[in-house]
C-alpha cells in the first residue's frame, strides 16, 4: 500500500479507537492494522520529509559554488522525483533502488541521454552527502555511466550563415546574428551584455557567464561593425546592448527571432543559439587552434566538454593525419 494511503488509514483507525468499541471489534481492527502496517515505520513520513532538508542543504551548497538557478532547479526536480518514486529515506537508499528507478525510466521510453543526466545528478548529490558525512555508504559508487548513442550534432555551413544574413530585417537582428556567430556566446550571455562592457577598439566584450563568472569574448571585424551600427541607431539610454520593442529583450524573444530567420532563409536545420557555439568551436579547431584555447573561448572549465562541441568529419581527420604524420 502507498505511504499516503497507509498514513490515512492509520489516522482513520485512531479516530475509531477513540470511540467506544467492543472487544471483538477491537481485535478485528488490530488484525487489520497488523496486516496493513506490516514492515511500516510510523515515523517513515517524518524521515521522508527530512529528505527535503538534505536536498535544500545540497542546493544551497551548489548555489554557493556559483551554479545557475536553472541548474539548481533541475537538480531539485530530478532528486525529488526519484525520492517520491522509491519511497525510501535518503540514508536508506541503496544502489538497487537507484538502478531500479533508472530501469523503470528506460522502460517508460525516456532517452538514454536523459537517464544518464539524471544519474549524474544522483552522483553529485550522494557524493556531496558522503563528503558532508550525512550518509555512511554511497549508493552511487557502484552505479556506472549509462551508455548513450553519440549523435553528431550539425553545424552551420557558410551558405547557411549567408542566407540568414540576407533575411535579417533590422540592424538589431543582424547584430545579434553576428555576435552569436563570432563570439560563440550563450544566448543568456549575449542578452545580458551591457554597453559599458563592449570595447570596440579591442573588438572584445566582457560577458557574465555560467557559474556566475565573467569572461572575455571576442568579436571579429564584421561583428564589431554591425554591432556598432546597431547601437548608433539607438535613441534610448538603456544599458543593455540588445533590447526589444518594449525595452529589455528576453532570451525567448531572441529565440523567436532566430526561428523566424530560419523559416525566411529556408534552412531545414533548426536555428538555435547553441548551434552557433558548435559552429565556432568546430571552425576554430579546423583552423588549428589548440583545444585548450577553444575551451577558453567558449567559457568551458573542462576540455572534454569542449570536445563535445567540435564536429570533425573523416576528411578533416585524414587531412590532419597527412599533415602531421
Amino acid at each position: 500500500m502507498a505511504l499516503d494511503a497507509k498514513v490515512s488509514f492509520a489516522e482513520q483507525m485512531e479516530k475509531k479507537l477513540a470511540a467506544e468499541v467492543t472487544v471483538e471489534k477491537m481485535k478485528t481492527i488490530i488484525g487489520i492494522l497488523r496486516d496493513v502496517m506490516d514492515g511500516f515505520d510510523i515515523n517513515e513520513r517524518l524521515k521522508l520529509d527530512d529528505n527535503d532538508d538534505m536536498i535544500d542543504y545540497f542546493v544551497d551548497a551548489k548555489r554557493v559554488q556559483g551554479l545557475s538557478e536553472k541548474t539548481l532547479g533541475r537538480y531539485r526536480k530530478v532528486l525529488k522525483a526519484m525520492l517520491m518514486k522509491v519511497m525510501v529515506p535518503t540514508k536508506r537508499i541503496t544502489v538497487h533502488h537507484l538502478r531500479k528507478y533508472l530501469a523503470d525510466r528506460k522502460e517508460c521510453g525516456v532517452q538514454a541521454s536523459t537517464i544518464e543526466g539524471e544519474r549524474q545528478v544522483f552522483s553529485s548529490y550522494f557524493n556531496w552527502l558522503q563528503r558532508e558525512s550525512l550518509i555512511e555508504k554511497n549508493p552511487i559508487a557502484n552505479l556506472g555511466a549509462i551508455k548513450c548513442e553519440k549523435k553528431v550534432k550539425k553545424t552551420f555551413s557558410d551558405s547557411d550563415i549567408e542566407r540568414l544574413r540576407r533575411c535579417c530585417k533590422t540592424m538589431r537582428d543582424r547584430a545579434l546574428l553576428e555576435v552569436l556567430r563570432s563570439t560563440g556566446c550563450r544566448i543568456s550571455e549575449v542578452i545580458g551584455l551591457q554597453r559599458e562592457n563592449v570595447n570596440f577598439h579591442e573588438l572584445q566584450c566582457t560577458v557574465h557567464g555560467k557559474g556566475n563568472k565573467n569572461r572575455i569574448a571576442y568579436l571579429d571585424q564584421v561583428a564589431g561593425m554591425c554591432l556598432k551600427q546597431y547601437l548608433n541607431t539607438r535613441k534610448d539610454d538603456l544599458p543593455e546592448v540588445f533590447i526589444g520593442l518594449k525595452g529589455k529583450w528576453t532570451q525567448s524573444g531572441a529565440r523567436q527571432m532566430l526561428h523566424k530567420l530560419e523559416k525566411a532563409a529556408g534552412i531545414e536545420q533548426c536555428v538555435h543559439p547553441h548551434k552557433f557555439r558548435r559552429t565556432l568551436a568546430t571552425e576554430l579547431a579546423r583552423r588549428g587552434m589548440p583545444i585548450q584555447e577553444v575551451s577558453r573561448v567558449l567559457g568551458h572549465e573542462r576540455i572534454d566538454t569542449t570536445m563535445g562541441y567540435v564536429n570533425m568529419n573523416n576528411a578533416d581527420v585524414q587531412h590532419d593525419y597527412r599533415k602531421f604524420a
